[in-house]
């Protein structure tokens, strides 16, 4: 009978058992494999110098330890199928929907100009400024006592002179305050979710030509 000696390594024992078995799928024999490995090593060892029992107790733990963390990695690989089916379907239910954005541009047409802003705090006046292509002021659109959160507005159109302004696109900027302190916050912008993009790191949204956007980008839907 051939002995299998302490200074034989389990890895040469296993290539020895995996040139006599067929290959089977990694996740369905791993741990039998690993009792069999352990079994053989028990039963080959030389009587003079046996396993000891430290050794036996470190191979079980690796064992135990190989399994844990492959039922953990199925576990958290399905929670994060689950993650992702529930963001396309969430998605899919904007297609078509009007939704904000964090952005400064402003689309005036004959039916008004939507737009919004968001405060990370309350504010006793927020104040948009609205301004043409060339960076002139056309507008101060003023709001008094706002909550926290995100807000959204129509501009009619009309100017700071009483006068339509034209169709077309204006740009936005934004400053809050509370008291004499300055409350933070961004401008928000409109258009409508006209595909849903899948991709490697989640579910994307086309909103119109304003660009790709994150489900969580979205501020509020109109």
């Amino acid at each position: 009978m051939t002995t299998v000696t302490n200074n034989q390594t389990a890895n040469s024992v296993l290539a020895s058992l995996a040139r006599s078995e067929p290959v089977q799928k990694p996740e369905e024999d791993q741990q039998a494999r690993f009792l069999k490995l352990l079994t053989t090593q028990l039963r080959n060892q030389d009587p003079m110098n046996p396993m000891e029992n430290a050794e036996m107790t470190s191979q079980l733990a690796q064992m135990s330890t190989v399994d844990g963390i492959e039922r953990l990695n199925k576990m958290v690989q399905s929670f994060f199928d689950s993650q992702a089916s529930a963001e396309g379907l969430n998605a899919a239910a904007l297609l078509g929907r009007g939704v904000l954005v964090e952005g400064h541009r402003l689309a005036l047409t004959e039916a008004g100009g939507v737009g919004g802003f968001e405060i990370d705090g309350p504010a006793d006046s927020v104040k948009l400024s609205v301004r043409d292509s060339s960076g002139l002021a056309v507008k101060e659109i003023v709001f008094d006592s706002v909550e926290a959160g995100s807000h959204n507005f129509v501009w009619d159109g009309t100017a700071e002179d009483g006068s339509r302004a034209a169709d077309g696109i204006y740009t936005l900027s934004l400053s809050a305050t509370l008291g004499s302190e300055a409350v933070s916050g961004r401008s928000l912008q409109f258009g409508p979710v006209t595909s849903i993009v899948r991709g490697a790191n989640g579910t994307d949204l086309q909103v119109g030509d304003l660009g790709v956007f994150k489900v969580n980008d979205v501020k509020q839907i109109l």
